[in-house]
């Protein structure tokens, strides 16, 4: 039974969505604005056009602190850490014994004495206690890690973000793609990374709870901003070629099936300098070497019926192939994309399948993701 909105939890900024009218949802324990009075698609274009403002405090924040907390890091994830410099930002995943995804992650390495230790992790909503845990149990006697509940998190998003961002704090404009440090918004100390999850040019911004709300009053009150939900995230990173955990990545599905492999740098490869170490290496080591039987791909619908997660993907004869994981009638792109794991002998770009909806089998076309051009600022 689903828990009533009354009895969940609250972001810093719930009397502010009220009063923006949001129609609040829950998701992951927590009330959470699905869309506000314009509605899901209007919120969607105005990402595209101008800057989005989401609230994402629902998701976890936590920091590790000491000489070894890089290198204790790298035992729990197959990414390069160690080499991880200040002022950047890298994304990873957390893996089980089996090669799994248990949750994937933003890892940033803040400047020195900033209050934010020595790495500074956000991780998913609903996978942050077991993250949590995960580290405190595998690490915690190499490092200190800190869950940092008394942040809000926030994300500007859109080719406007910047500039409206620089009106608070000029001095953002010095971040590219996947850097951060920490400057002063609206009289807070905010973390602030160039990043995000909208395929769009934009920031997540670390604020202190007690001033996430005047933060977020005051972007609001800038030309370019108006409020964004769940619903437009969703759509938004759909046609970014985002995985959302638990839907399209999960503790069954490797990053290399998924398509995460570039996220494993080659130092941490077998025949790296650092290779192994982490959980489930091996059998990572030989999906990388070509041993899957799976892969995430994108599809576009050739009918203009959208294909919702769960549908079954069949070849012509009807065997199945596999499912969609995610799915939309794409308003940036105004036709109908998914993804789905498919055999590797029908992955390829071109490649046509067909979509069981109600009973109809709708034909559909492997294409490349993203669905919609990446717009990163990367200089």
């Amino acid at each position: 039974m689903e828990t009533p909105v009354s009895e969940l939890l609250k972001t810093p900024l719930h009397e502010l969505h009220l009063s923006l009218g949001a129609r609040l949802v829950p998701f992951a324990g927590y009330a959470m604005p699905v869309q506000y009075r314009d509605g899901l698609i209007a919120e969607h274009r105005q990402c595209r056009s101008a800057a989005a403002l989401f609230d994402v405090s629902h998701m976890g924040q936590i920091r590790l602190s000491g000489a070894d907390a890089a290198a204790a890091l790298e035992t729990l994830v197959p990414v390069d850490v160690v080499d991880l410099g200040i002022g950047r930002q890298r994304y990873a995943f957390f893996t089980n014994e089996h090669g799994g995804l248990l949750d994937d992650l933003m890892i940033s390495r803040p400047e020195p004495g900033t209050g934010f230790g020595d790495l500074f992790l956000v991780v998913n909503a609903g996978c942050k206690d077991a993250d949590l845990r995960h580290l405190q149990t595998n690490i915690g006697h190499r490092c200190s890690v800190v869950a940092m509940p008394e942040r809000a998190l926030l994300a500007l998003q859109g080719p406007q973000a910047a500039d409206a961002l620089a009106r608070l704090n000029p001095a953002v404009k010095q971040l590219v793609f996947m850097t951060g440090g920490v400057f002063d918004l609206a009289d807070a100390p905010c973390f602030v990374t160039r990043s995000g999850y909208t395929g769009e040019d934009g920031f997540e911004i670390s604020v202190p709870a007690e001033r996430a709300a005047a933060l977020a009053s005051a972007l609001l009150a800038l030309p370019e901003v108006k409020p964004a939900g769940l619903g437009a995230r969703d759509t938004l990173r759909l046609e970014a070629g985002l995985c959302l955990y638990g839907h399209d990545i999960d503790e069954n599905s490797s990053p290399v099936e998924a398509g995460l492999s570039w996220a494993i740098q080659k130092v941490r490869r077998p025949g790296g300098a650092r290779e192994g170490g982490y959980p489930g290496a091996a059998a990572i080591g030989r999906h990388l070497a070509g041993g899957v039987l799976r892969k995430r791909v994108g599809l576009v619908g050739l009918e203009r019926v959208p294909v919702r997660e769960g549908a079954s993907i069949v070849d012509a004869h009807g065997h199945k192939l596999g499912h969609v994981t995610s799915g939309t009638l794409a308003p940036g792109v105004d036709r109908p994309i998914a993804m789905a794991y498919l055999p590797p002998d029908h992955a390829g770009p071109g490649h046509e399948v067909y979509a069981e909806v109600r009973g109809k089998r709708l034909p559909m076309r492997v294409t490349p993701m993203p669905f919609q051009p990446h717009r990163y600022h990367r200089a």
